[in-house]
């Protein structure tokens, strides 16, 4: 058994740039934002209907992946999140 200071591990870094953009991670990625994106409208508060239809899906490329957020359009959309926190809600949902 190596002591403590002896194992040297060396990570090939273009290795994890493919995997992270590889199509069965960006496939996960989608899943999981659909998944928190279809909470977060069954849980949005409706007055007009405006917040729960301007919730979408916002796509980025990154350096090293792809990105997706879920963002809302309604101008009122800060002002819903920071009182009932609906995304951070549905965010945690989403993982249980």
């Amino acid at each position: 058994m190596p002591r403590a200071g002896q194992t040297i591990v060396e990570f090939n870094p273009v290795f994890f740039d493919n995997i992270m953009q590889s199509a069965g991670v960006e496939r996960l990625t989608e899943e999981s934002a659909q998944k928190v994106l279809t909470i977060a409208k069954s849980t949005a508060p409706v007055d007009t209907g405006d917040y729960r239809e301007g919730l979408h899906i916002s796509r980025r490329q990154s350096r090293y992946r792809r990105v997706l957020r879920i963002e809302g359009d309604d101008a009122k959309t800060l002002l819903i999140e920071s009182k009932t926190g609906n995304l951070a809600r549905a965010l945690k949902a989403a993982r249980k």
